[in-house]
């Protein structure tokens, strides 16, 4: 293709435009100096990061005074952080309930069944309950008959021929408070678990009726 003496002159402007706007472009995209304000109000300027911008919000700006970024201060990057751990534990929260949510749906059709369940393992931990209530009794059992014979021995018998305690009994005695002393707490946790899974299914039969729109 042939170029007229116009056509060059108007491919040479457009170059030219083309070169200046270029320049111009990466003139602005230029990191040319830095500026922070400090607690007192101050601002501090630099063609590097001045030393009293360490820690503050930092702008870094071209030659033409326009901002092009920002280097984050400290306060600055822990309220991030912590916006951005709440945001993340919102978003966890949301997981979780909508995962619960479909689980309820697949997994019961009625509240009977709900409830059903919730039967269940409440009448498990309460035969756990009272098979610990009667250990504790046989425990108790126990003791009184310990008590008994270790009242014959020295220093529960204030005889003076009466002979020491023997170490068997005294060490089946502290096993016996031991075991008693254990089972109590077992006890104790087994209500805990009861209290937990009836507020636990109550929140489930609820939320399944807000699902299903059951009154």
């Amino acid at each position: 293709m042939r170029f007229t003496t116009t056509h060059t002159a108007a491919l040479l402007a457009a170059l030219a435009y083309g070169g200046t706007a270029m320049a111009a472009a990466s003139s602005s995209s230029h990191e040319a100096f830095y500026r922070c304000r400090d607690a007192s109000g101050q601002t501090h300027y630099g063609d590097s990061k001045p030393p009293q911008c360490e820690g503050l919000d930092t702008e870094v700006l071209n030659s033409n005074g326009m901002v092009i970024r920002v280097i984050e201060g400290s306060a600055s990057r822990a309220s991030r952080e912590q916006r951005e751990l709440s945001e993340t534990g919102v978003r966890k929260q949301r997981e979780q309930r909508q995962l619960r949510d479909r689980m309820l749906i697949e997994t019961y059709l009625t509240v009977e069944d709900i409830e059903r369940l919730r039967d269940q393992r409440l009448e498990l931990l309460d035969s756990q309950y009272r098979v610990t209530e009667q250990s504790i009794t046989n425990l108790r059992d126990r003791q009184k008959r310990l008590e008994q014979q270790i009242a014959r021995f020295k220093p529960y018998n204030d005889k003076p021929n009466a002979p020491p305690l023997p170490d068997h009994l005294a060490e089946e005695m502290v096993n016996t408070v031991n075991g008693m002393r254990v089972y109590q707490e077992t006890l104790a946790k087994t209500r805990r678990e009861q209290d937990g899974i009836k507020a636990s299914f109550s929140a489930d039969i609820a939320r399944f009726k807000e699902l299903k729109g059951i009154k």
